[in-house]
């Protein structure tokens, strides 16, 4: 017998139930924050020159997508952890890292906003390589690392030296792109945008942050923001706000996109073999050829 190990997970899988559905009954997937994702990644699946037949989609942002790709002529799916958002789409209630869809069911699966809150991100897309079809799609968007430096710090200093935390740890886009390939998808790509945002209140950056289900969800003991710290990053707030009166914040968006492996997928060149040296083409000269 084989002993099981258990792994401390970091998120508590309860409550990010719990603030998906409030997200979801806040804004119904509608934020703005989802609503760029959304259109960077309807812009991206323009570019792939592929019909596709059944789409999973996960996310609390998945109804508007979904519309899309049924004009489109696809059978699409739902998924999320949230219960009102799966319900109100006619989806499945499951978390990213334990989708109960059988092998090669989609050719076609996209995430919004949801995998930089999943436990066991490389098991989340192992899942997603098992039940795409061969030369099935994924594309995915979620908020990355080194998001909301501004009011990381504001929190920081407002709590002085009872630092708790209050703002998940969050994937960078090169550690997102590794896991990619780990997983054994193919024709990996990772990039990332990052998005420069003004707030006139503190209000309306916190209410940003749970309209896309960003609210504190880890499973570690932590302290909420009580009322003096609130104030006093209120207080803080309004200090550090630009002659504008607008408070400079910064998201970034990591943007995923893959393939499931297919023998006729085109293989990386052999490593060598390049006739043009990376030197002469950035040198805008492409005529001169390597000595090897």
């Amino acid at each position: 017998m084989t002993d099981t190990v258990n792994i401390a997970e970091v998120f508590d899988r309860s409550k990010r139930r719990i603030v998906r559905d409030r997200a979801y009954t806040r804004a119904g997937g509608d934020d703005f924050l989802s609503q760029i994702m959304f259109e960077e990644i309807l812009e991206r699946l323009d570019v792939v020159k592929r019909t596709f037949r059944r789409a999973l989609i996960i996310g609390i942002a998945a109804g508007r997508l979904g519309q899309e790709l049924q004009r489109r002529g696809m059978k699409v799916f739902f998924a999320d952890s949230s219960a009102r958002a799966a319900t109100a789409l006619g989806g499945v209630i499951c978390d990213d890292d334990r989708l109960p869809f059988a092998d090669h069911s989609f050719d076609l699966i996209i995430n919004i906003g949801s995998l930089d809150t999943v436990n066991d991100l490389p098991g989340a897309l192992v899942l997603c390589r098992r039940i795409l079809v061969p030369d099935g799609l994924l594309l995915a968007a979620m908020i990355g690392a080194e998001s909301f430096p501004s009011l990381k710090s504001l929190i920081m200093e407002a709590e002085g030296d009872k630092v708790s935390a209050h703002i998940h740890p969050q994937v960078d886009v090169r550690t997102a792109g590794d896991l990619l390939s780990r997983v054994g998808l193919t024709i990996p790509v990772a990039d990332s945008d990052n998005l420069q945002l003004n707030y006139s209140s503190l209000g309306r950056l916190l209410s940003d942050i749970r309209d896309v289900g960003g609210s504190n969800i880890m499973a570690s003991n932590h302290s909420a923001i009580g009322r003096k710290v609130y104030n006093r990053m209120q207080n803080l707030f309004s200090a550090q706000a630009e002659a504008s009166g607008k408070f400079s914040e910064t998201v970034t968006l990591i943007y995923l996109c893959a393939w499931a492996p297919h023998p006729d997928q085109p293989k990386p060149a052999r490593r060598g073999s390049g006739q043009v040296s990376l030197k002469t083409t950035l040198s805008g000269d492409p005529g001169k050829k390597t000595e090897n």
